[in-house]
């Protein structure tokens, strides 16, 4: 991904977009690996809560995960598969947010009420998904006499 930024950053300045691929499983169910790629456009700040967008951490790594709060510090990020927030993300490590994903031949634009009511349960459950899921597991434990 750093090789890209160039590419990117380029993209940016004639007001176009850049598309890539998805990797990881962070943002599964929604955005899968092997799957999906997302188009990229330029930031317009202050990002708002549910917006997806592509930064760069101060160790180098790139990251696509969802905006869960603002805070003074800056932005908390969790992405959908996860339950660990990120806190303190700036404007400056932004590089772009997501506006459309392409999966099997159909196009989600961040607009589209299908998107929206998606973006909207995920945001709403972010700090209820650690309990669900340790009691999640601990009720298979039982079940299954583990």
């Amino acid at each position: 991904m750093a090789d890209l930024l160039p590419f990117i950053e380029e993209a940016f300045s004639k007001d176009m977009t850049f598309k890539i691929p998805v990797t990881g499983t962070s943002m599964n169910p929604f955005l899968v690996e092997g799957r999906d790629y997302v188009i990229i456009k330029k930031p317009q700040f202050p990002l708002e809560v549910g917006d997806v967008p592509l930064y760069r951490r101060d160790n180098g790594v790139f990251v696509l995960h969802r905006v869960v709060d603002k805070t003074e510090n800056g932005y908390v990020m969790c992405g959908d598969n996860q339950f660990i927030l990120e806190k303190g993300v700036e404007d400056k490590h932004i590089i772009g947010v997501m506006c459309t994903v392409f999966r099997d031949g159909k196009t989600f634009n961040v607009d589209d009420k299908e998107y929206l009511d998606f973006k909207n349960k995920y945001v709403r459950n972010v700090k209820t998904r650690y309990p669900v899921r340790r009691l999640k597991y601990k009720l298979y434990r039982l079940r299954n006499g583990k």
